[in-house]
């Protein structure tokens, strides 16, 4: 029974602050199923969240569902994404109520101006957890630890991305199939 609480807890903490959508819940999540609890390694994490980008619906919610059953099976991936879902809902509810209400007044314009940059900055740090994670592995971000196949995928990739504006997926997919054959090779 704790350990639904705490999987409860964790992911209602998780919903409770994650402004700004999936990408902004990364760090929370990394903190509390990683860093704080220790349910998952950061590779493990690092699946999940791959897992979680690849499978419909939001990242954070897939990420609640992924890591409610690694830990104690359906019954907490059940408890994770209610964990998950619930402080939206409430907080949704009650934001349309007063946004209805009060959405004319400079300050609720400002407010909506002042989370702007935070949301960034958590999306930022997300995105650069991860991109160490890919380019280094577990270890210390330094230049022994960079796997420089894992730096060539990902430039190319960015540069198809950027340059040419191809289908994301498509350089998903392609970047998958890359990494398989060259990673075999080495």
């Amino acid at each position: 029974m704790t350990i639904y609480l705490e999987l409860l807890w964790s992911f209602f903490q998780i919903g409770l602050f994650s402004i700004g959508g999936g990408y902004a819940a990364m760090p929370l999540i990394q903190h509390q199923v990683v860093d704080l609890h220790g349910w998952l390694n950061m590779t493990q994490f690092a699946d999940i969240v791959t897992i979680s980008q690849m499978t419909p619906g939001p990242i954070a919610i897939n990420s609640a569902t992924f890591v409610g059953t690694r830990v104690a099976g359906l019954p907490g991936a059940i408890v994770a994404t209610v964990g998950c879902v619930l402080p939206s809902c409430i907080i949704v509810l009650f934001l349309a109520f007063l946004y209805e209400r009060y959405r004319g007044l400079g300050v609720v314009q400002g407010i909506l101006a002042g989370l702007r940059p935070a949301v960034v900055a958590l999306i930022a740090s997300a995105g650069l957890s991860l991109l160490a994670l890919a380019l280094c592995g577990e270890g210390s971000v330094s230049v022994e630890n960079i796997q420089w196949l894992s730096v060539a995928i990902f430039a190319v990739g960015f540069v198809i991305l950027r340059k040419w504006k191809l289908d994301p997926i498509l350089v998903m997919v392609a970047s998958g199939v890359a990494g398989l054959v060259l990673y075999s090779l080495v």
